[in-house]
């Protein structure tokens, strides 16, 4: 179980570093932009990373990222089959819920309301999402850490994209060693893509919320190089060891 802390180390040290591969980041995206407007030639390949099938070993951690065609290699007690486009809430047994689904627009306002009405009042949420909109995310996330509600996730279910950012307002974070929790670079717009005409100034406005937020929740923002390091069309899946030394779970 998981207690709020502080990141280890100089926090305006680590911003700075995570910061830093931001902007490499987004000159990479502008630079192939620039590219691809001058009418050059590029091969169009695809993700280069195994499908999501395929078992995680340290080094190897990169995956495509196609959560409704793939599952991940461990295998969940039970099968969700489909999971929705958006949050659904329901009753595990006692004040243990379960929040599965896509995170889409309006859904934070939607299961806030659903937390506050709902009888006995939750004390565990039991996450498995694909991700979706980081704003409702970030949102969904303080309201938990406000309101006292501890996260947890279960041997072969995931937390990817957006998802992770809800897992890190729990007061008491729980993850089974079976299970998944991926990171990327997230998109603030409409689009899936980062496009090279999009304003730099709204990417890095986006960022530093998330920034924020990690700063908040007693994250180490430095989780931020490998999630900013692996484009949208893929996923880098945290090892155990990663998520107690970025302090989404209590070290050992």
């Amino acid at each position: 179980m998981s207690k709020p802390q502080k990141p280890r180390g100089p926090l305006v040290a680590r911003v700075l570093t995570a910061v830093l591969v931001f902007q490499l980041a987004i000159g990479a995206f502008l630079v192939l932009g620039d590219v691809q407007q001058a009418r050059f030639a590029l091969p169009g390949f695809g993700p280069d990373a195994p499908r999501l099938t395929e078992p995680v070993r340290p080094g190897d951690q990169r995956r495509v990222f196609n959560p409704g065609r793939d599952r991940p290699a461990t295998r969940p007690a039970r099968d969700p089959g489909q999971l929705p486009d958006r949050l659904v809430l329901t009753k595990s047994d006692g004040t243990t819920y379960r929040l599965e689904g896509g995170v889409s627009e309006g859904d934070a306002e939607r299961i806030i309301k659903l937390l506050q009405d709902t009888q006995p009042a939750p004390e565990w949420l039991i996450l498995q999402s694909p991700g979706g909109v980081v704003g409702d995310a970030l949102e969904l996330g303080r309201y938990i850490r406000q309101t006292g509600i501890n996260t947890r996730m279960l041997a072969g279910e995931y937390c990817y994209s957006a998802c992770p950012y809800i897992l890190m307002g729990g007061v008491e974070r729980e993850v089974d060693e079976k299970a998944q929790v991926g990171v990327h670079q997230h998109y603030f717009g409409e689009s899936s893509i980062l496009p090279a005409s999009f304003a730099v100034e709204d990417i890095q406005a986006g960022q530093g919320e998330v920034m924020l937020f990690l700063d908040e929740m007693g994250i180490d923002p430095l989780v931020m190089v490998p999630a900013l390091t692996t484009p949208p069309d893929e996923i880098y899946v945290l090892l155990p060891q990663e998520l107690r030394r970025y302090g989404i779970v209590a070290a050992e």
